[in-house]
Protein backbone atom coordinates (compact mmCIF):
# COMPACT_ATOMS: atom_id res chain seq x y z
CA UNK A 1 0.00 0.00 0.00
CA UNK A 2 0.89 3.46 -0.23
CA UNK A 3 0.79 6.03 2.11
CA UNK A 4 -2.08 7.93 1.55
CA UNK A 5 -1.15 11.82 0.72
CA UNK A 6 -4.29 13.15 3.08
CA UNK A 7 -2.21 15.30 4.69
CA UNK A 8 -2.19 18.76 3.21
CA UNK A 9 -0.30 22.12 4.13
CA UNK A 10 -3.52 24.21 3.21
CA UNK A 11 -5.69 24.69 6.20
CA UNK A 12 -8.85 24.63 4.27
CA UNK A 13 -12.25 23.64 5.53
CA UNK A 14 -12.57 20.66 2.87
CA UNK A 15 -9.16 19.54 4.02
CA UNK A 16 -9.94 19.36 7.81
CA UNK A 17 -13.34 17.93 6.80
CA UNK A 18 -11.25 15.14 4.78
CA UNK A 19 -8.15 14.86 7.40
CA UNK A 20 -11.31 14.04 10.15
CA UNK A 21 -12.59 11.57 7.62
CA UNK A 22 -9.44 9.51 7.38
CA UNK A 23 -8.91 9.73 11.23
CA UNK A 24 -12.28 8.19 11.68
CA UNK A 25 -11.65 5.43 9.23
CA UNK A 26 -7.97 4.99 11.42
CA UNK A 27 -9.61 4.63 14.64
CA UNK A 28 -11.81 2.30 13.68
CA UNK A 29 -9.24 0.30 11.97
CA UNK A 30 -7.68 0.57 15.57
CA UNK A 31 -10.54 -0.53 16.86
CA UNK A 32 -10.22 -3.84 14.55
CA UNK A 33 -6.83 -4.38 16.18
CA UNK A 34 -8.10 -4.66 19.51
CA UNK A 35 -10.28 -6.81 18.30
CA UNK A 36 -8.20 -9.10 16.73
CA UNK A 37 -5.61 -8.83 19.76
CA UNK A 38 -8.22 -9.71 22.30
CA UNK A 39 -9.35 -13.26 19.11
CA UNK A 40 -6.04 -14.34 19.95
CA UNK A 41 -5.79 -14.15 23.42
CA UNK A 42 -8.96 -15.97 23.48
CA UNK A 43 -7.55 -18.49 20.95
CA UNK A 44 -4.48 -18.48 23.44
CA UNK A 45 -7.49 -19.28 25.89
CA UNK A 46 -8.96 -21.88 23.98
CA UNK A 47 -5.71 -24.04 23.58
CA UNK A 48 -4.64 -23.55 27.17
CA UNK A 49 -7.84 -25.41 28.38
CA UNK A 50 -8.11 -28.09 25.59
CA UNK A 51 -11.35 -26.46 24.53
CA UNK A 52 -10.64 -25.98 20.82
CA UNK A 53 -11.81 -29.82 19.76
CA UNK A 54 -15.36 -29.24 21.65
CA UNK A 55 -17.23 -28.04 18.65
CA UNK A 56 -16.12 -30.88 15.63
CA UNK A 57 -17.83 -29.24 12.95
CA UNK A 58 -17.33 -26.12 11.02
CA UNK A 59 -21.06 -24.27 11.12
CA UNK A 60 -19.75 -20.62 10.41
CA UNK A 61 -23.71 -19.16 9.97
CA UNK A 62 -26.02 -21.55 12.42
CA UNK A 63 -23.02 -22.25 14.13
CA UNK A 64 -23.51 -18.92 16.32
CA UNK A 65 -26.11 -19.87 17.97
CA UNK A 66 -25.47 -22.37 20.96
CA UNK A 67 -27.08 -25.46 22.06
CA UNK A 68 -30.33 -24.17 23.72
CA UNK A 69 -31.84 -27.33 25.36
CA UNK A 70 -30.89 -30.83 26.88
CA UNK A 71 -31.39 -33.01 23.59
CA UNK A 72 -28.61 -30.15 21.33
CA UNK A 73 -26.35 -30.10 24.39
CA UNK A 74 -26.67 -34.16 24.30
CA UNK A 75 -26.07 -34.02 20.45
CA UNK A 76 -23.18 -31.88 20.68
CA UNK A 77 -21.21 -34.26 23.27
CA UNK A 78 -21.94 -37.20 21.04
CA UNK A 79 -20.48 -35.35 18.24
CA UNK A 80 -17.30 -34.31 20.17
CA UNK A 81 -16.96 -38.22 21.47
CA UNK A 82 -17.26 -39.58 17.83
CA UNK A 83 -14.82 -37.06 15.92
CA UNK A 84 -12.78 -36.29 18.68
CA UNK A 85 -12.20 -39.42 19.74
CA UNK A 86 -8.54 -39.32 20.28
CA UNK A 87 -9.08 -36.39 23.05
CA UNK A 88 -11.69 -38.15 24.69
CA UNK A 89 -10.82 -41.21 24.93
CA UNK A 90 -7.08 -40.48 26.07
CA UNK A 91 -8.04 -37.40 28.00
CA UNK A 92 -11.48 -36.74 28.61
CA UNK A 93 -13.18 -39.65 28.95
CA UNK A 94 -14.42 -39.30 32.58
CA UNK A 95 -16.22 -35.87 31.03
CA UNK A 96 -19.86 -35.47 32.18
CA UNK A 97 -22.00 -32.99 30.05
CA UNK A 98 -20.93 -30.07 32.64
CA UNK A 99 -17.57 -30.62 32.36
CA UNK A 100 -18.02 -30.65 28.22
CA UNK A 101 -20.04 -27.49 28.41
CA UNK A 102 -17.32 -25.58 30.24
CA UNK A 103 -14.77 -26.60 27.05
CA UNK A 104 -17.30 -25.95 24.73
CA UNK A 105 -17.83 -22.53 26.09
CA UNK A 106 -14.04 -21.11 25.50
CA UNK A 107 -14.49 -22.65 21.49
CA UNK A 108 -17.84 -20.78 21.14
CA UNK A 109 -16.54 -17.96 22.27
CA UNK A 110 -13.72 -17.66 20.07
CA UNK A 111 -15.76 -18.71 16.93
CA UNK A 112 -18.48 -16.02 17.94
CA UNK A 113 -15.64 -12.89 18.75
CA UNK A 114 -14.27 -13.67 14.92
CA UNK A 115 -18.46 -13.42 13.79
CA UNK A 116 -18.29 -10.04 15.68
CA UNK A 117 -15.04 -8.72 13.87
CA UNK A 118 -16.26 -9.79 10.32
CA UNK A 119 -19.41 -7.78 11.31
CA UNK A 120 -17.42 -4.67 12.67
CA UNK A 121 -15.52 -4.94 9.65
CA UNK A 122 -18.46 -4.76 7.15
CA UNK A 123 -20.78 -2.93 9.07
CA UNK A 124 -17.71 0.24 9.39
CA UNK A 125 -16.88 -0.35 5.46
CA UNK A 126 -20.40 -0.03 4.55
CA UNK A 127 -20.80 3.17 6.30
CA UNK A 128 -17.63 4.73 5.55
CA UNK A 129 -17.49 3.84 1.93
CA UNK A 130 -21.32 5.83 2.21
CA UNK A 131 -19.65 8.70 4.33
CA UNK A 132 -17.55 8.94 1.25
CA UNK A 133 -14.45 8.39 3.42
CA UNK A 134 -12.23 6.51 1.40
CA UNK A 135 -10.37 7.08 -1.55
CA UNK A 136 -10.02 5.06 -4.47
CA UNK A 137 -6.63 3.36 -3.99
CA UNK A 138 -7.97 2.45 -0.70
CA UNK A 139 -10.45 -0.29 -2.00
CA UNK A 140 -7.96 -2.49 -2.83
CA UNK A 141 -6.24 -2.92 0.53
CA UNK A 142 -9.91 -3.10 2.48
CA UNK A 143 -10.77 -6.30 -0.17
CA UNK A 144 -6.99 -7.63 0.68
CA UNK A 145 -8.16 -7.03 4.37
CA UNK A 146 -11.41 -8.78 3.68
CA UNK A 147 -9.53 -11.90 2.33
CA UNK A 148 -7.02 -12.27 4.67
CA UNK A 149 -9.61 -12.30 7.31
CA UNK A 150 -11.82 -15.23 5.11
CA UNK A 151 -8.51 -16.97 4.94
CA UNK A 152 -7.77 -16.66 8.81
CA UNK A 153 -11.39 -18.43 9.24
CA UNK A 154 -10.41 -21.19 6.93
CA UNK A 155 -6.79 -21.75 8.37
CA UNK A 156 -8.69 -22.04 11.88
CA UNK A 157 -11.11 -25.10 10.30
CA UNK A 158 -7.74 -26.27 8.71
CA UNK A 159 -5.96 -26.49 12.68
CA UNK A 160 -9.29 -28.16 14.81
CA UNK A 161 -9.91 -30.47 11.82
CA UNK A 162 -5.75 -31.91 12.20
CA UNK A 163 -7.33 -32.84 15.91
CA UNK A 164 -10.65 -34.61 15.15
CA UNK A 165 -9.46 -38.20 14.73
CA UNK A 166 -8.98 -41.51 17.46
CA UNK A 167 -4.96 -40.67 17.73
CA UNK A 168 -4.53 -36.95 18.81
CA UNK A 169 -5.47 -35.62 21.89
CA UNK A 170 -4.66 -32.19 20.15
CA UNK A 171 -4.49 -30.07 17.04
CA UNK A 172 -1.31 -30.01 14.94
CA UNK A 173 1.23 -27.71 16.22
CA UNK A 174 2.70 -26.94 12.76
CA UNK A 175 -0.91 -25.83 11.87
CA UNK A 176 -1.22 -23.89 15.22
CA UNK A 177 1.50 -22.00 14.45
CA UNK A 178 0.16 -21.11 11.11
CA UNK A 179 -2.92 -20.22 12.32
CA UNK A 180 -1.01 -18.09 14.87
CA UNK A 181 1.32 -16.27 12.18
CA UNK A 182 -2.15 -16.04 9.40
CA UNK A 183 -3.65 -14.09 12.80
CA UNK A 184 -0.70 -11.78 13.19
CA UNK A 185 0.02 -10.97 9.08
CA UNK A 186 -3.92 -9.64 9.71
CA UNK A 187 -2.85 -7.70 12.68
CA UNK A 188 0.15 -6.20 11.04
CA UNK A 189 -2.23 -5.45 8.12
CA UNK A 190 -4.83 -3.49 9.90
CA UNK A 191 -2.17 -1.87 12.05
CA UNK A 192 0.01 -0.47 9.14
CA UNK A 193 -3.52 0.43 7.40
CA UNK A 194 -4.25 2.63 10.77
CA UNK A 195 -0.40 4.13 10.78
CA UNK A 196 -1.08 5.74 7.05
CA UNK A 197 -4.20 7.83 7.61
CA UNK A 198 -2.52 8.59 11.15
CA UNK A 199 1.24 9.74 10.37
CA UNK A 200 1.79 12.21 8.26
CA UNK A 201 4.37 11.60 5.33
CA UNK A 202 6.75 14.48 7.23
CA UNK A 203 7.08 12.93 10.40
CA UNK A 204 8.70 9.69 8.37
CA UNK A 205 12.54 9.98 8.96
CA UNK A 206 15.15 8.29 6.51
CA UNK A 207 17.65 5.64 7.31
CA UNK A 208 19.27 3.18 5.35
CA UNK A 209 21.02 1.32 7.84
CA UNK A 210 18.43 1.11 10.54
CA UNK A 211 15.89 0.86 8.34
CA UNK A 212 17.18 -2.41 6.92
CA UNK A 213 18.28 -3.47 11.13
CA UNK A 214 14.63 -2.65 11.71
CA UNK A 215 13.51 -5.51 9.33
CA UNK A 216 16.04 -7.78 10.33
CA UNK A 217 14.85 -7.67 13.94
CA UNK A 218 10.99 -7.87 12.61
CA UNK A 219 12.28 -11.16 10.84
CA UNK A 220 14.30 -12.68 14.38
CA UNK A 221 10.45 -11.64 16.11
CA UNK A 222 8.50 -13.78 13.19
CA UNK A 223 10.69 -17.16 13.99
CA UNK A 224 10.65 -16.37 17.63
CA UNK A 225 6.83 -16.15 17.72
CA UNK A 226 6.54 -19.78 15.35
CA UNK A 227 8.60 -21.33 17.94
CA UNK A 228 6.74 -19.55 20.44
CA UNK A 229 3.47 -21.63 18.70
CA UNK A 230 5.52 -24.69 18.68
CA UNK A 231 6.16 -24.47 22.87
CA UNK A 232 2.27 -24.18 22.90
CA UNK A 233 1.03 -26.76 20.72
CA UNK A 234 3.21 -28.92 21.92
CA UNK A 235 2.82 -28.05 25.47
CA UNK A 236 6.19 -28.29 25.59
CA UNK A 237 6.59 -25.81 28.53
CA UNK A 238 6.57 -28.86 31.09
CA UNK A 239 9.43 -30.72 29.54
CA UNK A 240 12.17 -28.57 31.08
CA UNK A 241 10.23 -26.57 33.75
CA UNK A 242 13.98 -24.81 34.68
CA UNK A 243 15.92 -21.72 34.60
CA UNK A 244 18.74 -20.23 33.56
CA UNK A 245 19.74 -24.35 32.67
CA UNK A 246 17.61 -26.81 30.39
CA UNK A 247 17.28 -29.61 32.98
CA UNK A 248 20.23 -28.86 34.34
CA UNK A 249 22.46 -28.49 31.00
CA UNK A 250 23.19 -25.34 29.27
CA UNK A 251 23.16 -27.37 25.92
CA UNK A 252 21.07 -30.76 26.14
CA UNK A 253 22.86 -33.56 24.51
CA UNK A 254 21.58 -36.51 23.26
CA UNK A 255 18.29 -34.28 21.12
CA UNK A 256 17.73 -36.89 18.53
CA UNK A 257 15.74 -39.22 20.40
CA UNK A 258 12.92 -37.77 23.43
CA UNK A 259 10.40 -40.15 25.13
CA UNK A 260 10.96 -43.30 23.15
CA UNK A 261 11.03 -41.57 19.93
CA UNK A 262 13.50 -40.29 17.23
CA UNK A 263 14.00 -37.41 15.93
CA UNK A 264 16.09 -36.15 12.76
CA UNK A 265 16.35 -33.27 10.12
CA UNK A 266 12.96 -30.73 9.99
CA UNK A 267 11.39 -33.10 12.90
CA UNK A 268 14.25 -32.07 14.96
CA UNK A 269 14.19 -28.55 14.90
CA UNK A 270 10.19 -28.63 14.51
CA UNK A 271 9.05 -31.30 16.68
CA UNK A 272 11.66 -32.29 19.62
CA UNK A 273 10.30 -30.43 22.82
CA UNK A 274 13.41 -29.84 24.05
CA UNK A 275 15.15 -28.45 21.22
CA UNK A 276 11.88 -26.26 20.58
CA UNK A 277 13.09 -25.09 24.16
CA UNK A 278 16.62 -23.95 23.27
CA UNK A 279 15.98 -22.52 19.82
CA UNK A 280 12.93 -20.39 21.45
CA UNK A 281 15.21 -19.52 24.29
CA UNK A 282 18.19 -18.69 22.36
CA UNK A 283 16.50 -16.49 19.99
CA UNK A 284 15.26 -14.74 22.96
CA UNK A 285 18.56 -13.78 24.60
CA UNK A 286 19.61 -13.05 20.89
CA UNK A 287 16.60 -10.66 20.04
CA UNK A 288 16.95 -9.17 23.62
CA UNK A 289 20.42 -7.84 22.77
CA UNK A 290 19.82 -6.99 18.55
CA UNK A 291 16.57 -4.94 20.21
CA UNK A 292 18.89 -3.05 23.32
CA UNK A 293 21.04 -2.36 20.16
CA UNK A 294 18.22 -1.07 18.06
CA UNK A 295 16.94 1.26 20.79
CA UNK A 296 19.99 3.00 21.30
CA UNK A 297 20.44 2.79 17.81
CA UNK A 298 17.26 4.69 16.75
CA UNK A 299 17.54 7.09 19.96
CA UNK A 300 20.86 8.55 18.14
CA UNK A 301 18.61 8.57 14.61
CA UNK A 302 16.43 10.76 16.06
CA UNK A 303 18.47 12.91 17.65
CA UNK A 304 19.88 13.61 14.88
CA UNK A 305 16.71 13.99 12.74
CA UNK A 306 14.82 15.52 15.56
CA UNK A 307 12.32 13.25 15.38
CA UNK A 308 9.87 13.25 18.45
CA UNK A 309 8.38 10.54 16.92
CA UNK A 310 10.70 8.35 16.67
CA UNK A 311 12.06 9.01 19.85
CA UNK A 312 8.64 7.87 21.61
CA UNK A 313 8.40 4.86 19.36
CA UNK A 314 12.18 3.70 19.87
CA UNK A 315 11.40 3.30 23.48
CA UNK A 316 8.84 0.60 23.60
CA UNK A 317 10.44 -2.76 22.01
CA UNK A 318 13.20 -2.06 24.41
CA UNK A 319 10.72 -1.81 27.43
CA UNK A 320 8.46 -4.87 25.94
CA UNK A 321 11.36 -7.45 25.19
CA UNK A 322 12.83 -6.98 28.86
CA UNK A 323 9.02 -7.61 29.94
CA UNK A 324 8.79 -10.71 27.76
CA UNK A 325 11.96 -12.17 28.28
CA UNK A 326 10.65 -12.17 32.14
CA UNK A 327 7.21 -13.56 31.63
CA UNK A 328 9.61 -16.63 29.49
CA UNK A 329 11.03 -17.20 32.27
CA UNK A 330 7.84 -16.95 34.91
CA UNK A 331 6.06 -19.43 32.35
CA UNK A 332 8.46 -22.17 31.98
CA UNK A 333 9.06 -22.21 35.62
CA UNK A 334 5.29 -22.29 36.65
CA UNK A 335 4.90 -25.37 33.71
CA UNK A 336 4.48 -27.69 36.73
CA UNK A 337 1.29 -26.04 37.61
CA UNK A 338 -0.27 -26.84 34.22
CA UNK A 339 -3.65 -28.34 34.90
CA UNK A 340 -5.87 -30.20 31.94
CA UNK A 341 -9.05 -28.02 31.00
CA UNK A 342 -8.21 -25.46 33.98
CA UNK A 343 -7.22 -22.00 33.76
CA UNK A 344 -5.17 -21.16 36.60
CA UNK A 345 -1.73 -18.99 37.39
CA UNK A 346 0.58 -21.04 34.57
CA UNK A 347 -2.43 -20.20 31.84
CA UNK A 348 -2.45 -16.42 33.26
CA UNK A 349 0.87 -15.84 32.67
CA UNK A 350 1.24 -17.67 29.18
CA UNK A 351 -1.82 -15.50 28.21
CA UNK A 352 0.31 -12.57 29.28
CA UNK A 353 3.43 -13.60 27.62
CA UNK A 354 1.41 -14.07 24.28
CA UNK A 355 -0.01 -10.65 25.04
CA UNK A 356 3.60 -9.24 25.78
CA UNK A 357 4.59 -10.40 22.45
CA UNK A 358 1.39 -9.15 20.24
CA UNK A 359 2.65 -5.82 21.51
CA UNK A 360 6.37 -6.31 21.15
CA UNK A 361 5.24 -6.60 17.25
CA UNK A 362 3.65 -4.03 17.12
CA UNK A 363 5.96 -2.11 18.27
CA UNK A 364 8.55 -2.56 16.05
CA UNK A 365 5.76 -2.40 13.26
CA UNK A 366 5.11 1.30 14.48
CA UNK A 367 8.96 1.62 13.59
CA UNK A 368 9.21 0.51 10.94
CA UNK A 369 6.29 2.27 9.51
CA UNK A 370 8.88 5.44 10.67
CA UNK A 371 12.13 4.58 9.65
CA UNK A 372 12.04 4.47 5.96
CA UNK A 373 15.01 4.37 3.38
CA UNK A 374 16.69 7.32 1.82
CA UNK A 375 14.79 8.29 -1.28
CA UNK A 376 16.77 7.50 -4.87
Amino acid sequence: MQSQTIFSGQNTGFDALERRKKKAVAYWLLAGVIMIMIQVLLGGITRLTGSGLSIAEWNPILGAVPPMNGKQWDAAFELYKQKAAGQFVFQNSDFTLSDFKSIYFWEWLHREWARLMGGVFVVGFVYFLLKKAFDKQMIVPFVILFVLGGLQGGVGWIMVASGLNPEDTHVSHIKLALHFMAALILLCYVLWFALQLLIPKDNLVRDNHLHRYTIVTIGLLVIQLMYGAFMAGLKAAPAAPTWPKINGSWLPQNLETYAGNSYSGVHLIADQPIMIHLIHRTLAYTLFFVIIVWGAWALKVAAKSNSSLLKKASYWPVVLVLLQVLLGIFTVLNAPLMTQNKFGRFEIIAEMHQLVAMFLLMSLMVNIYIIRRQKA
